[in-house]
């Protein structure tokens, strides 16, 4: 059960894609309207902020109370903290900075909250998804360990990432937080990661290895590669493979600074089944020293959450008791320094939605 979840207040929210504006309403992390949607591209930006004005008109007219406050997702680049949007690829008549969240709140004259919908995927489920799961499954099996740090990454068009800890996402001074997409890429020394961790990474191999040119989607190269259809599964596979050790190094360097546990979302996330296993061994794979040893990639292993022998390894950790120097006192010790990695559990569009909800009541709050 998430903060909110009891929470009365409505707030106003947006699903912002370069194709869609799809307006709704949340109230206790639930959506409580059918989904309002409207065009997302237009010949001029007064065109698109009419639009995005007269969907949340209709959405505000169908509420029984008040909103509170308007949060939502947008793409970026932004300076989030002040509303402002600057240079969109996907919605090109927002050039030069565009002050969406002013126009809105002077508009409807409630606060405004806009972020990047990576960062609120990541904040949905650290209060309401995997995060509070796997806390729960600790507690009862009576370990000491819980967690309150988790990263955030969606698989789709873009590679997106958020940062949350203890209850709070984590914000930049530039509004460039959780970018994991711009990491170096393993495998293409030149190139992002987004390159391999994205829909045209996994068209890309599977186009190389198999010959087939015909952009084909990533859901049918998925079914290839685990034999649910005829195929190419050897491409299949290893595009899905590249998308694992790329993701898994860019992860394993993110979670050196986060250390906490990692939650995959997004369209591509859904093919986990075919690649999470190799991209946590990739997170847990050794360096060389010069000495001729080798060294843990990390000082923390990766787990996979997803399977079963490897969530009972998590779950069940090294549990132990010590006796405090000097006294008859004992306290309960785990040391095995682990994170796990898993697969959203709220959904990607649920979980920004629940995300932007307890941002904008965090805020209202505080």
């Amino acid at each position: 059960m998430g903060r909110y979840s009891q929470d009365k207040r409505i707030v106003m929210t947006l699903d912002a894609g370069g194709t869609n504006l799809v307006f709704n309403a949340v109230q206790g992390e639930k959506e409580i309207l059918s989904p309002y949607i409207l065009p997302a591209h237009h010949a001029t930006l007064r065109q698109v902020i009419s639009t995005i004005f007269d969907g949340f008109v209709r959405v505000k007219d169908q509420l029984k109370d008040p909103p509170v406050a308007i949060s939502f997702a947008f793409p970026g680049p932004a300076a989030y903290d002040k509303g402002i949007i600057d240079d969109l690829e996907n919605l090109p008549t927002f050039r030069g900075g565009v002050a969406l969240g002013p126009a809105l709140r002077e508009k409807f004259g409630i606060p405004v909250f806009i972020n990047n919908d990576g960062d609120l995927f990541a904040y949905g489920e650290a209060l309401a998804g995997l995060l509070p799961e796997i806390n729960d499954l600790l507690a009862q099996r009576g370990s000491p360990k819980s967690y309150h740090n988790l990263f955030g990454a969606t698989f789709g068009t873009g590679f997106g990432g958020g940062i949350v800890t203890k209850g709070e996402l984590f914000t930049g001074d530039n509004s460039a937080q959780g970018e994991i997409n711009r990491m170096r890429n393993k495998l293409y020394g030149n190139y992002s990661v987004e390159e391999s961790t994205s829909i045209r990474g996994v068209q890309r191999v599977y186009a190389r290895e198999s010959g087939d040119h015909s952009a084909m989607s990533p859901k049918d190269i998925y079914e290839i590669g685990m034999g649910l259809k005829s195929g190419h599964r050897q491409a299949a596979v290893r595009a899905y493979e590249e998308l694992a050790v790329v993701a898994g190094d860019a992860f394993a360097n993110a979670i050196t600074l986060v250390d906490g546990l990692v939650v995959i979302g997004g369209g591509l996330a859904r093919a986990y089944p075919l690649f999470l296993s190799r991209l946590v061994q990739e997170m847990n794979t050794a360096y060389d020293t010069f000495q001729g040893g080798a060294l843990p990639r990390m000082e923390i292993k990766a787990y996979n959450l997803e399977d079963h022998d490897d969530l009972e390894l998590f779950l069940t950790g090294d549990t132990r008791e010590i006796k405090v120097p000097f006294s008859n006192k004992t306290l309960t010790y785990d040391p095995l320094k682990r994170i796990g990695v898993g697969f959203r559990r709220l959904g990607t569009s649920r979980a920004v939605s629940v995300g932007a909800y307890a941002f904008a009541l965090n805020a209202l709050d505080k």
